[in-house]
């Protein structure tokens, strides 16, 4: 039994010992810092552009964890797309089989496939540029197996996938 109790209060003390090493300033985890002053200036310069040096000057300025969950993206750089076009956009080219899609940049690109009631072969690209329900956010190109669509066929196809679109807001409104 008293090597039982041993064994235990061995891996008792070593975990508060390990979570202790985790703490900030205070307790055992203070007596592994150092003092950036003992170090020379070539190593301190080296850290400061670590991602961990990052994120303790994100921890100074009040930063916790749950700040990973929030949204800090830089408009600029970050990528939308308005999810009624691009859920239109598939629902619409349902008969078509899809290639590839990506709704990180809003491209989806399908392969050939027949309309219902119709004889000839489309395949589209289908881009949402934007992540506003508006007919400039929406770029359609389809093909056939000799080239290119005439533009009525392009812009009765946008036309069917904009209604769509619609249909889906007006209807997730209604929620």
């Amino acid at each position: 039994m008293t090597f039982h109790r041993m064994t235990r209060a061995a891996l008792i003390g070593a975990v508060a010992l390990g979570l202790a090493g985790c703490g900030g300033g205070s307790g055992l985890g203070g007596m592994f810092k150092r003092d950036p002053d003992t170090r020379s200036d070539s190593i301190v310069r080296q850290r400061e552009n670590t991602p961990i040096a990052q994120m303790e000057r994100d921890r100074a300025q009040g930063s916790t964890l749950w700040d990973l969950f929030g949204n800090k993206d830089d408009p600029n750089v970050t990528v939308e797309v308005n999810k009624y076009l691009w859920q239109a956009s598939l629902e619409v080219l349902n008969f078509l089989p899809i290639r590839s899609v990506d709704p990180f940049s809003g491209v989806i690109v399908t392969g050939y496939g027949t309309p219902p009631g119709g004889g000839r072969a489309y395949r589209a690209t289908v881009y949402v540029q934007d992540p506003a329900l508006d007919a400039r956010s929406l770029k359609v190109a389809l093909f056939t197996k000799g080239g290119a669509v005439d533009a009525q066929t392009v812009r009765a196809v946008e036309d069917a996938i904009l209604t769509r679109a619609r249909q889906i807001r007006i209807r997730d409104g209604k929620l």
